[in-house]
């Protein structure tokens, strides 16, 4: 199994997508917009529940589901985005002046 990282740099999506969610981080909440994306889940460790999410919503996606909801595909990717920014902040070495 592969970690968190690995799984979100392997993932292809369609450059509108990425682009749509790259627009999202700098609004992104991590309280408020977790509670309302995996509401079930609560804010720690998300990040399976967040890929596995985004996953069911591509597989809508890539077959023309009518309950595919294209704001809720990038709110998806926006948190995954932001989830890992802000793992790999805490991850990096800081340089003591």
């Amino acid at each position: 199994m592969q970690d968190i990282q690995s799984q979100i740099k392997q993932l292809k999506r369609p450059g509108l997508l990425v682009r749509a969610a790259r627009f999202g981080l700098d609004g992104y909440r991590r309280d408020r917009d977790l509670a309302r994306l995996l509401p079930e889940h609560g804010t720690t460790g998300p990040g399976a529940a967040l890929m596995e999410a985004e996953r069911d919503e591509n597989e809508a996606r890539l077959a023309h589901a009518a309950y595919y909801a294209i704001v809720r595909h990038i709110d998806l990717l926006t948190a995954i985005m932001a989830e890992a920014r802000d793992l790999e902040e805490i991850a990096r070495p800081r340089l003591v002046p």
